[in-house]
Formats: C-alpha cells, sequence, structure tokens
C-alpha cells in the first residue's frame, strides 16, 4: 500500500535509542515528521539530522514531534546523538518493515547502479493521523529540513 496524501499513515511502534517503544497512535493530537534515512553518522544523514537540530527551536514552539528512523540499533543512534547533539528520538526498524511499509525501503539508484536499500524520505503525520504530506525521495538531504519547514509554514 503506497503512502497518500489524505489517507491514514500506517501505524508502527519502533524502539528508541534508549530502549523506549515510540508508537504512532500515541502521537495523536501532534504533527509528527517522521524521516527515513540510511545510516548514523555518514555525510548525508548527518546534515539532514543536523538540519533537523538547527530547526528544532521553531519545531518546538509549533509543538511538531521529530522522529528519524534508521535500521541501526540504539548504540549507534545514542553515539550519534550524542555526537551531534540531536534533541529528538532515533528509532530503530533493524527488520526495516516499517520502512516497508512507507515505501522507504526498495529499489534505488546510487552512484548510478541500481540497488536495494533504504530511500531517504520524509512524512507530515498530521494531527489525526493522516498523511498530509511525503517527500518520497528526497534529493537533497541538507536542504530538506528546510524544505519540512516551508512546508509546515505554508499550511
Amino acid at each position: 500500500m503506497p503512502i497518500e496524501e489524505g489517507k491514514a499513515a500506517p501505524a508502527f511502534t519502533l524502539p528508541d535509542q534508549d530502549g523506549n517503544s515510540v508508537s504512532l497512535k500515541d502521537l495523536r493530537g501532534k504533527d509528527v515528521i517522521l524521516y527515513f534515512y540510511p545510516k548514523d553518522d555518514t555525510p548525508g544523514c548527518t546534515k539532514e539530522a543536523c538540519g533537523f537540530r538547527d530547526a528544532w527551536k521553531t519545531l518546538q514552539k509549533r509543538g511538531v514531534v521529530v522522529l528519524g528512523v534508521s535500521a541501526d540499533g540504539a548504540e549507534a543512534h545514542t553515539k550519534f546523538r550524542k555526537k551531534y547533539k540531536l534533541p529528538f528520538p532515533l528509532l530503530s526498524d533493524s527488520d526495516r518493515k516499517v520502512m516497508e511499509k512507507y515505501g522507504a525501503y526498495g529499489e534505488k539508484m546510487m552512484y548510478g547502479k541500481k540497488t536495494v536499500g533504504v530511500i531517504r524520505s520524509t512524512v507530515w503525520i498530521g494531527q489525526d493521523g493522516k498523511v498530509v504530506k511525503h517527500w518520497a525521495r528526497v534529493a537533497n538531504a541538507e536542504k530538506h529540513p528546510d524544505q519540512v519547514l516551508a512546508a509546515l509554514d505554508a499550511a
């Protein structure tokens, strides 16, 4: 089932870096920015995470929840958060089932070759649990947090 704007976002429960379960159903009533990224502490993923970190005060004023999701485990997430002072949770999707539900895992082009892996993408889930916006393939990780802020501002 592809992610469609205006439709209910797929339910999920994933562990964060501290082993706490984070469920979409527990976030009802809040806007959620759920972003999928390939790997902790790699150049593009670091730029994207730091962009969301730098926008944190603005996001907090709006009551927006930011959740980063990769297949990395708790230890890698903890190191990444600490190294870059990331104020939001990083969730582990080690079996990539949530990524698959959200269209964030599959065939992609990397350095001109087809490969299978994590597709950098973001889903804005509204307070009602429905998809407001889906960035299916993020082309520029560094500029993406600004695109998300612009979409939130335009709403």
